[in-house]
């Protein structure tokens, strides 16, 4: 379905290689594994080997050298045909960008080409059960020790932790915090430590991607193990929370577009009483209303990378990006269930395994109230809430 977006050349050809492969896997794969909750390694593997999980990284260590621009390609692309990869989103765009800004060259080394490739994995430790959108208030704590430090606390919804080789935690450094300020120390600890464990949270997101929660009990690391300079973990953290809303507003745009794709076909062949049910406006303009929102927050989102890739203050736009593509493709999500009937219910369809994973964009990485806190706060100048 065309949209409102123009690709480049360039992005025609990524998402021409990215369709390709999706394709063949096709969306039953996906939703096989997502129902099972096991791992989609072949399919990641393939995107690795064509050099779409490191479009984004540098060209020097294995990356393609371009941006979130071309990542949000690849991610929206894949939502597209029915693969929205949270894993995506977290490994190569969150871990992946801060890596490549503050890790040391050693690190870079030793992560980012398995990262590019497909073959290593790293999963995202920053939310804690009384920690969630204040990350201010990380309670997990490095303290220093003669070899490096130890660290001990619990993380909660870590998604992917059980495919990973490491985890990049957003730790309190015991060393540079106060009562008044904490200062927090970002980490890469291998998910194999000893005091390292963590168990499964039970859902309803039908994703090959589960939830746990992380549990730390006096997990040693070492001088290397630590991501730039100690008590400056608050920038890093966020120069990977901006891709990470950019990338959620792409899976939510692609999601939306399968939606909405999927729903426009079954209004074309559906017939009742010798009609097609689309050339009904109460089935046509609930569904042109949401193209119309989908559109809109892809446009959003492709804005946000492009203000990223060129360096510009990007945060306002990726939290706009992420809560118009997420409410975008919730109301998209549930037109289309709608317009199926009964049948919107029905796996063969493959829309109502999707409604869970769509819900928690609403709420995850950041919930719409707190995008809407940073809005009235940061753009319009109104007094904090909190």
């Amino acid at each position: 379905m065309p949209g409102l977006h123009t690709d480049s050349a360039d992005h025609r050809a990524i998402r021409d290689s990215v369709a390709g492969i999706a394709k063949r896997y096709g969306v039953e794969y996906f939703l096989e594994h997502g129902r099972s909750g096991t791992d989609i390694e072949e399919l990641w593997k393939d995107l690795g080997t064509s050099g779409l999980l490191g479009v984004h990284l540098p060209e020097e260590y294995g990356g393609g050298g371009g941006g979130m621009s071309e990542a949000v390609v690849v991610v929206e692309e894949l939502a597209a045909h029915g693969m929205p990869l949270l894993i995506w989103v977290i490994s190569p765009a969150i871990c992946g960008s801060i890596l490549a800004h503050h890790g040391s060259h050693e690190m870079k080394q030793d992560w980012l080409p398995g990262i590019a490739d497909g073959t290593r994995k790293m999963a995202f430790g920053l939310t804690e059960p009384d920690a969630g959108s204040n990350s201010h208030n990380v309670k997990t704590t490095a303290s220093r020790t003669g070899a490096g430090w130890s660290i001990s606390g619990s993380k909660y919804y870590i998604s992917a932790v059980d495919q990973c080789e490491a985890i990049l935690l957003v730790t309190r450094d015991a060393e540079h915090s106060t009562p008044e300020k904490p200062r927090l120390s970002l980490f890469v600890v291998p998910t194999d430590a000893p005091g390292l464990t963590f168990q499964q949270i039970d859902t309803s997101i039908v994703s090959p991607d589960k939830q746990f929660t992380v549990f730390l009990d006096d997990v040693q690391v070492g001088e290397d193990a630590l991501i730039g300079a100690p008590g400056n973990g608050l920038r890093q953290v966020f120069d990977g929370l901006n891709p990470e809303r950019i990338l959620v507003g792409a899976l939510c745009s692609g999601i939306g577009r399968y939606a909405i794709d999927k729903a426009a076909e079954y209004a074309k062949q559906r017939t009742v009483w010798s009609t097609p049910i689309g050339a009904h406006q109460g089935v046509a303009h609930p569904l042109a209303e949401s193209h119309i929102a989908v559109e809109l927050g892809r446009m959003a989102t492709v804005r946000s990378a492009e203000l990223f890739d060129a360096g510009e203050p990007a945060g306002e736009a990726a939290n706009i990006a992420k809560f118009a593509a997420s409410e975008a493709a919730l109301q998209a999500l549930d037109q289309a269930i709608q317009t199926h009937g009964g049948n919107g219910l029905s796996h063969e369809y493959g829309l109502s395994e999707l409604w869970f994973v769509t819900r928690l964009m609403r709420t995850a990485p950041v919930s719409r109230e707190m995008v809407l806190n940073f809005v009235a706060q940061t753009s319009l100048g109104l007094p904090r809430s909190y």
